[in-house]
């Protein structure tokens, strides 16, 4: 298991259909070494705080293998004009991480980096703005269908990351995996 990509963004104008929003989905990959403090990434902000950010949300993290899923959804419904690689954090993760996905991995495990520990503590759930950045009406729909949220983690050791470190996993209570909270929170959804 490693991360791929630590990316971080800063709140800005969104454009969804007629109206402008605030948002910080749009990630970008940073080089070198970035301090994870108990709120998050250094130079990384949230719009909403009510949704996201905070002490059990602090950080996000997507696995990479689900890339070639959203690539290939974009390009079979136009969002794309050819096939293109999406860039790393573009999902509004703060860590691109290769190795672990969410049927993996259980609410309360910790992931154990170089220079810090992180717990993980729920799974994403999309918004319109999710759909407004990915360019598909149905992405939040998508997410949810196939159980592909990725997770986000409170800081229980803060410290610094970058991209290629290698973590380890330290296994919790292990009563809900992700991907069973995810499939709960779209149950409730559904009704």
């Amino acid at each position: 298991m490693r991360v791929v990509s630590v990316n971080t963004g800063a709140v800005r104008p969104l454009r969804i259909g007629s109206r402008n929003v605030v948002s910080a989905i749009g990630k970008a990959a940073v080089s070198g070494p970035v301090a994870v403090m108990p709120l998050g990434l250094l130079g990384d902000e949230q719009a909403d705080l009510s949704v996201h950010g905070g002490l059990d949300k602090a950080v996000y993290a997507y696995p990479l293998e689900h890339y070639a899923r959203w690539e290939a959804q974009r390009s079979q419904q136009g969002a794309s004009l050819f096939s293109e690689a999406l860039p790393m954090g573009f999902m509004g993760e703060n860590l691109t991480i290769h190795g672990l996905l969410e049927t993996e991995v259980w609410i309360g495990d910790l992931l154990h980096f170089p220079g810090c520990s992180l717990r993980v503590t729920a799974p994403r759930e999309p918004c319109y703005k999710f759909n407004a950045v990915m360019g598909l009406r149905d992405a939040g729909r998508l997410m949810m269908e196939e159980l592909c949220p990725g997770f986000y983690l409170s800081v229980a050791q803060p410290g610094p990351i970058e991209a290629g470190q290698a973590f380890t996993l330290e296994p919790g209570t292990r009563g809900l995996r992700v991907s069973e909270a995810f499939a709960a929170k779209r149950l409730k959804h559904l009704r």
